[in-house]
């Protein structure tokens, strides 16, 4: 009998403490993002092609897993996704349609993902080696082009808001150190260029006033680029909301190590000079060297949440999921037995 008292007793006090426990937990946990999350991202503008021609994905311990659910055990919470004009059906240089990245955008909303969508104003690539033309209209006039740019951007943008996506923010061109649409919207022609900005502004606005509107320029840790730029841009009154930056110190020629500070003092300076939020929307380092681009990875994402005053919003990835194996593209963070490298753990 003393026995069971004691027992008794024991169990009594255990359903306290385990009650006294569930009254101080959330009781309604979220796994959605908030806005005020730091933008941990990847653009997976290839991952639609991919599954198409049957590529497979696995966790880091083997099992075979859909890749945007892969991604958000990493860490990951935004999706970006290119959109081009009238794309080929080439697999890496093409796709990417407005009915393609619907597809992908809904998919990754549905899934708790925030997203953000880059407008190259192209059939395919925009970077600042090219920026050329959709053939659609390569012989209209600069008032067409206008109106071109305005009513691609709506109509992207509309036909998501019509399946219930309405993106964060998006791209008014992707790398555009020398302007878009090229030679009309040329930085040899501010005037120009200016215009054709704003009117994929004012489109992103119309649809709703909340969407932020990035430009987005290459080589982040280059200063006297970034100075050059965005001063013509307030001079002739381009209209945004945050600084997009990529990052890529392969291409540079150089360890992380050495420019990795640049990029710090870039950010810095032009949030304070401009007054606007910056953002990485392109960073990736090679496959074969993951370690390295792991600790890369972690000093972006420090030096991006070390800007003052919360302006630094995040860092995306470009391309994660496009093994070399499937693409080509050595900077992904894949490997090609399927599985995530150790790079992307940088973001849990």
């Amino acid at each position: 009998m003393k026995y069971s008292r004691f027992f008794l007793s024991i169990f009594i006090l255990l359903s306290t403490i385990s009650l006294i426990s569930c009254k101080n937990e959330d009781p309604t946990p979220s796994t959605s993002t908030t806005t005020t999350d730091f933008v941990k991202g990847a653009d997976i503008g290839w991952l639609e092609q991919m599954e198409a021609t049957g590529y497979t994905f696995y966790d880091s311990y083997g099992t075979q897993k859909e890749c945007l659910d892969i991604l958000k055990e990493k860490g990951i919470n935004t999706i970006r996704l290119r959109v081009w004009v009238n794309p080929s059906n080439d697999k890496t240089n093409g796709h990417c349609s407005k009915k393609g990245v619907a597809t992908m955008a809904l998919r990754a909303k549905n899934k708790g993902f925030r997203i953000m969508i880059d407008f190259h104003y192209s059939d395919s690539w925009a970077d600042p080696g090219k920026q050329t033309k959709p053939a659609a209209w390569a012989n209209h006039t600069f008032s067409q082009l206008l109106d071109d740019v305005y009513n691609h951007t709506y109509n992207v943008l509309d036909t998501l808001k019509q399946i219930g996506v309405t993106p964060e923010w998006i791209q008014v061109g992707n790398e555009i150190p020398g302007g878009i649409l090229w030679p009309d919207g040329s930085t040899n022609n501010w005037p120009q260029l200016a215009q054709l900005l704003n009117k994929g502004y004012d489109a992103a606005k119309a649809i709703d006033t909340n969407i932020k509107v990035i430009i987005h320029l290459d080589q982040g840790n280059n200063n006297s680029r970034f100075r050059t730029f965005f001063d013509k841009a307030d001079y002739y009154k381009v209209q945004y909301d945050v600084i997009g930056l990529s990052y890529y110190p392969y291409w540079l020629n150089e360890d992380y190590t050495e420019s990795i500070n640049d990029l710090g003092n870039n950010m810095i300076d032009i949030t304070s000079r401009y007054g606007k939020e910056v953002m990485i929307v392109e960073v990736g380092g090679e496959d074969t060297e993951a370690l390295n681009t792991y600790n890369m990875l972690l000093a972006v994402q420090t030096k991006v949440k070390s800007v003052p005053n919360s302006k630094g919003l995040g860092v995306i990835y470009w391309e994660p999921e496009g093994a070399r194996s499937w693409s080509g593209y050595s900077l992904s963070a894949w490997n090609d037995d399927g599985k995530p490298t150790i790079a992307l753990d940088a973001f849990k």
